[in-house]
């Protein structure tokens, strides 16, 4: 009889998931956020023990002088065993107050996850869902505006550049 026991979470317990699998490799993103087009890439690959999936965003429209992005972000996304569910940590250009949230997930279908950040200026649901028939990923996010009403913040395609 084995005394050895198994984690629930940690080291050896590492992320295996086709469908987030699927993000791995280099993309292009078009879309728009709040009613101005959008235009960014994205490197996505395992990280931390294949504990993680890093998302780098980043603005793909021309510089500024400056050399500084309009967009830059680094994206965590895990899982919780324990919790059975989806953890999400976005770490932006926009700093420290809006990273306090972390997003938690669940799958509505075989092929998306439902990210719920609880901002304290209101709910942000952020939504990414694969098309298998043409590999593609799209991002739904909106949020809830002071007067609780359900608005669009952004909608993006993802394109496999490799």
């Amino acid at each position: 009889m084995s005394t050895e026991t198994v984690e629930v979470d940690g080291r050896g317990r590492v992320l295996s998931d086709d469908l987030l699998d699927r993000l791995v490799g280099k993309w292009k993103i078009s879309g728009n956020m709040v009613g101005r087009k959008l235009e960014q890439q994205a490197d996505i690959k395992w990280v931390l023990n294949h504990q993680f999936l890093q998302i780098h965003f980043l603005d793909a429209s021309p510089m500024p002088q400056d050399h500084t992005p309009k967009y830059d972000a680094l994206v965590y996304l895990g899982y919780d065993n324990m919790s059975e569910r989806y953890v999400i940590f976005w770490l932006d250009v926009f700093g420290g107050r809006f990273a306090e949230t972390i997003g938690f997930g669940t799958k509505p279908s075989p092929d998306s996850i439902k990210f719920v950040f609880q901002y304290p200026d209101g709910p942000l649901h952020n939504t990414f869902s694969y098309n298998r028939e043409n590999r593609t990923w799209t991002i739904k996010i909106v949020q809830k505006d002071a007067k609780g009403k359900w608005i669009d913040f952004a909608t993006e395609l993802l394109e496999k550049v490799r």
